[in-house]
């Protein structure tokens, strides 16, 4: 079982994969999420004038906070020194898009980084919209592209 799932031992049992020999490499990873929302209260976050101020300074730190902490909410993810996390805000015409870098210079990669930041960015940014819309809706949350590591490079087509 162990040669098909990484994660999973002989015997089935969930384990933190061994990465001590792997060589370090530079690793980046991007990803997405998308925050779905009402014409109101796209109207007001691009007039900047929510009840609870400007969002977008919030998600930028939420989305850092949480790339850091990913350790600490993924059970199997090792804990990495990140060298950047980039979070960026764009308004489309129903929304928010999310987009996050991670990278870093290790033996594992930052996939999960670059999505966990991108998932607590948009959640922060429902918490600052929620009293004018509950109805927002967040999805998709994906990993865009990853580089780096022995199965080398990948990008969504």
């Amino acid at each position: 079982m162990s040669d098909d799932f990484s994660h999973l031992d002989e015997h089935g049992r969930a384990r933190m994969v061994d990465v001590g020999g792997k060589a370090p490499t530079v690793r980046v990873a991007r990803a997405e999420a998308f925050v779905r929302m009402s014409p109101e209260l796209a109207g007001k976050l691009k007039d900047r004038t929510l009840p609870k101020g400007d969002p977008f300074e919030i998600v930028r730190i939420a989305g850092i906070q949480a790339a850091k902490k990913t350790s600490d909410l993924i059970p199997l993810c090792h804990p990495l020194s990140l060298d950047q996390i980039d979070v960026r805000t764009e308004m489309t015409a129903t929304g928010v898009r999310i987009e996050t870098v991670a990278r870093n210079s290790g033996r594992t990669g930052v996939e999960m980084e670059a999505l966990v930041a991108a998932s607590v960015a948009a959640l922060a940014l429902y918490d600052m919209c929620k009293g004018v819309d509950k109805g927002v809706e967040i999805g998709p949350i994906r990993l865009l592209e990853k580089t780096g590591g022995k199965s080398g490079s990948w990008k969504r087509s």
